[in-house]
């Protein structure tokens, strides 16, 4: 068996590209690090998990997960994205912070407690597919295939803070409907008119339910269309609308709202991603405290919305050069994150 080297490790997923629904190579990658490490993994599509050797069904279960995809690099690149260059102290590469950094660590990790004996929880790693497009056949895909999971750690860049609620997400198209018209004379029904009262309720409508947490629900128009000519009264208004849900709602909870409160006809392009994270007395928010960690609500979506079963975002890296040009994580950041995933684990089972 050989040992376990995080930049090593990382450099190599790098190197091998894994678009969304395109992860086969890096999929064929973790299997060979899995297998010099001598650990036994299943593969369910382009996702491959294992569990511990001492896996005892009925004993508390904790999943560490993250995902195999990357977006596309963006034009912006000066590097080549998949070539991992280490400088000034950077290990550069597309992918190398979202979320290479996390799932290498928590293969690390993984690897630290697969022998042990008598662990007070059991584990499974699970490295997943389409993170980045919300697909089907990743995590939502795979969780219900694996063994009964209690609590799940979620490997993001999040600086190794803990995020121990994520809002949910929905994309909302909007459709407001008037009658066309010739615009000299001010004939019709104009449907952007129609659509703007709308778009002032959205900008301006506060939910009562506030999360300690994450705040307030959360809506932003961000796209619109409308109009075929300058002299013709149009009939059709469409405006798409990004709302970030809080905790304290379920995603059909809001639609349901904001249907009887706009005129125009609401489509949603989904409920399934829904807020998650951990009830007040769950035992990882006593460990952050111990272990001094800061914990804070995050705005973005990751599979944690894929997940039920509570759980927490954490991992090397920072959520703000996600997706950004000429991507890096700090070599430091990879070198300290097994070793506090492990603290985190190690305090987790000691309140179990």
């Amino acid at each position: 068996m050989t040992s376990f080297d995080p930049v090593a490790v990382l450099s190599g997923l790098i190197a091998t590209p894994s678009l969304s629904k395109q992860e086969e190579s890096a999929l064929s990658y973790m299997k060979g690090i899995l297998t010099d490490h001598e650990v036994k993994f299943k593969t369910e599509k382009n996702n491959v998990f294992a569990l511990n050797e001492s896996f005892a069904p009925g004993k508390y279960t904790i999943l560490l997960n993250s995902h195999l995809d990357t977006v596309k690099a963006n034009t912006s690149y000066t590097l080549n994205p998949h070539d991992p260059i280490q400088k000034d102290g950077k290990l550069f590469g597309l992918g190398s912070n979202d979320a290479g950094g996390p799932l290498v660590t928590l293969l690390g990790t993984f690897l630290h407690f697969h022998k042990q004996k008598d662990l007070p929880f059991n584990l499974i790693f699970a490295a997943s597919a389409e993170e980045e497009i919300s697909g089907k056949n990743g995590m939502e895909y795979l969780f219900p295939k694996l063994p009964a999971i209690d609590f799940a750690i979620v490997g993001e860049p999040t600086l190794m803070d803990i995020a121990i609620a994520e809002r949910g997400l929905m994309v909302l198209d909007v459709t407001a409907h008037g009658k066309s018209g010739h615009a000299a004379r001010k004939e019709g029904v104009n449907a952007i008119y129609k659509a703007l009262e709308d778009i002032t309720w959205f900008q301006t409508y506060e939910f009562s339910l506030v999360s300690d947490e994450i705040g307030p629900v959360s809506m932003n128009v961000t796209g619109i269309e409308a109009g075929t000519q300058h002299n013709v009264v149009p009939d059709v208004c469409k405006f798409m609308v990004d709302v970030r849900v809080n905790d304290k709602y379920k995603n059909t909870e809001v639609l349901q709202i904001i249907k009887t409160h706009v005129t125009a006809d609401v489509k949603e392009r989904s409920t399934r991603l829904n807020s998650s994270g951990v009830s007040v007395n769950h035992p990882i928010r006593e460990v952050a405290k111990d272990l001094n960690i800061n914990t804070y609500g995050s705005p973005t979506s990751s599979d944690q919305a894929l997940i039920p079963c509570e759980s927490i975002k954490i991992g090397p890296g920072d959520s703000a050069r996600s997706h950004s040009a000429d991507e890096f994580i700090y070599l430091a950041e990879l070198q300290s994150a097994i070793p506090k995933y492990i603290k985190i684990l190690e305090a987790l089972g000691n309140k179990l």
